[in-house]
C-alpha cells in the first residue's frame, strides 16, 4: 500500500490487489516506530495520521523476575516523533488507502487474489487473479510481491528461499487495561517462560512466546492452566485472564525467519516479508517493509514512468535493501538463540537481570542504542522520488 502510494505520487499507474473484503485481520504488527512516522512527515502526512486514534511509547522496558529494567529511550532520536505509535494496522491500511486514492493514476480492488502469474518469454507480464466474477487477467510493467511471509507470488515465482529458523511461536491475545496500569511496553521474562504486554488503549495486546511445535501440549495441559501462567507473568492482570474464554481468543503466530536469495525476475519483484520474513523481535517487520517500499519507489519510478523498466533497475532494489535485512535477522536471530531459547529452557531455575543490562539502569545514555537500532533501523530510506 505504502509503495502505491509513493508510485502514485509520482505519476505511475498503480492497481493494487487485497484479497480480503477490507484489512481487519487482528494481530498483525501493530507498531509504527519512528523511522516510518519519518516517512509519513516527508509526504505531508504525519499531522493527519496522528489525528488517528493511538498510542505513544516513549520507552520500552524490560521485566527480569522481579526486577524492571529501562532498555530503550525513543525520546532523544533525531526524527520528528520520538515514540513508537501504535494503532491497528487496518486503520494504517484504511489511511494509506485514503491518501493514495487522491491521486488519479492509483487504484486499489479489494476480494482480488492472486492465484497464479501470466509469463510470456521468460519473464512475468501480469497476474491470474481470483475474484467474485470469476477469474480475471491483470497485465502490467512490474508484479511486486507484498503479500507476506506466505507469499504465493514468490511461491509461483520459484524464488529460491534462504531458511534461517526459529526456536519460538508466540500466542497472541488481549487482556483489558485499566487507566492505573502502567502505560509502558514490557517484555517479561522468568524461568521458562517470556511474555510481552503492549500497551493497546482499552487492553494489552498479549504475546506468550512458546517452544516451537509446543501449542498442542499446552492446550493438553487446559485453558485455566494457560490463565494462570499468565496471572504468574503478570500479577497485576490476575483478576482479568478471564477475559482468555477459549482458545478461540488465543491466536498463533507461527514464526519464520528466511529471506530470498533472489528477490526477482524479469517483471516480477518481492519486497517486505514476501522477501524477507522477520522475527517479531524488535517490531521491526512492518517498519523495514516500509522501507522497502521507500526504496522501491525511489529506485523504480522514474523507469516505471518513462517505460525504461529493466532487470538491473530491481537487482538496485535488492542489493540496496538486503544490507539492512541481513544485520537486522542476524540480530533477531542472535535473541532468539541467545536470550530466548536460554529463557524457555531455564524452567525451574532462577533467573538473575544479567550485568550488561544493568548497565542500562544505571547509565540512561545507553538506552539510546537500542532506541536507534529500533526505531531507526540499520539503513532508514528517505522520500526521493521523482515527481
Amino acid at each position: 500500500m505504502m509503495l502505491g502510494l509513493l508510485l502514485a505520487h509520482a505519476g505511475v499507474e498503480v492497481l493494487v490487489l487485497e484479497k480480503h473484503a477490507d484489512f481487519l485481520r487482528d494481530f498483525r504488527g501493530d507498531t509504527i516506530h519512528p523511522s516510518t512516522l519519518e516517512v509519513m512527515h516527508e509526504l505531508g502526512l504525519l499531522e493527519d495520521f496522528l489525528k488517528l486514534p493511538h498510542q505513544k511509547v516513549h520507552q520500552l522496558t524490560v521485566q527480569i523476575g522481579d526486577v524492571t529494567v529501562p532498555f530503550a529511550d525513543f525520546t532523544h532520536l533525531p526524527t520528528r516523533c520520538g515514540f513508537i505509535a501504535f494503532l491497528p494496522q487496518w486503520d494504517f491500511l484504511n489511511f494509506l488507502a485514503e491518501q493514495a486514492a487522491r491521486y488519479p493514476t492509483f487504484k486499489l480492488r479489494m476480494r482480488a487474489e492472486v492465484v497464479g502469474l501470466l509469463e510470456e518469454r521468460g519473464g512475468v507480464v501480469g497476474v491470474e487473479v481470483g475474484a467474485p466474477e470469476g477469474r480475471l487477467e491483470v497485465r502490467a510493467k512490474l508484479v511486486v510481491g507484498a503479500d507476506g511471509r506466505h507469499s504465493v507470488v514468490r511461491q509461483k515465482a520459484k524464488l529460491p528461499v534462504e531458511e534461517l529458523g526459529a526456536p519460538m511461536d508466540v500466542l497472541w491475545f488481549r487482556i483489558s487495561r485499566r487507566p492505573e496500569d502502567s502505560p509502558a511496553v514490557m517484555g517479561r521474562f522468568q524461568a521458562g517462560r517470556v511474555f510481552v504486554m503492549l500497551n493497546r488503549g482499552d487492553y494489552w495486546q498479549c504475546g506468550y512466546v512458546i517452544p516451537k511445535g509446543t501449542l498442542e501440549e499446552i492446550r493438553r495441559e487446559g485453558l485455566p492452566a494457560f490463565r494462570d501462567g499468565v496471572a504468574d507473568l503478570a500479577p497485576f492482570v490476575r483478576d482479568r485472564v478471564a477475559d482468555i474464554r477459549s482458545w478461540d481468543d488465543v491466536k498463533l503466530l507461527t514464526v519464520l525467519v528466511d529471506r530470498l536469495t533472489t528477490w526477482y525476475r524479469p517483471g516480477l519483484l518481492c519486497i517486505g516479508d514476501a522477501a524477507h520474513a522477520m522475527s517479531p523481535v524488535g517490531g521491526v517487520g512492518i517498519n523495514l517493509a516500509i522501507q522497502d517500499a521507500v526504496a522501491t519507489a525511489n529506485l523504480l519510478a522514474a523507469p516505471l514512468r518513462d517505460g525504461t523498466l529493466s532487470v538491473d533497475h530491481l537487482l538496485r532494489v535488492q542489493r540496496r535493501r538486503l544490507p539492512a535485512t541481513r544485520i537486522v535477522q542476524r540480530f533477531q536471530i542472535v535473541i532468539q538463540n541467545r536470550i530466548v531459547t536460554r529463557v524457555l529452557g531455564s524452567r525451574g531455575q532462577t533467573l538473575a537481570v544479567p550485568w550488561a543490562l544493568r548497565l542500562f539502569e544505571r547509565f540512561p545514555l545507553l538506552r539510546r542504542i537500542p532506541a536507534r537500532v529500533v526505531g531507526v533501523g540499520v539503513r532508514p530510506e528517505h522520500v526521493r522520488i521523482p515527481v
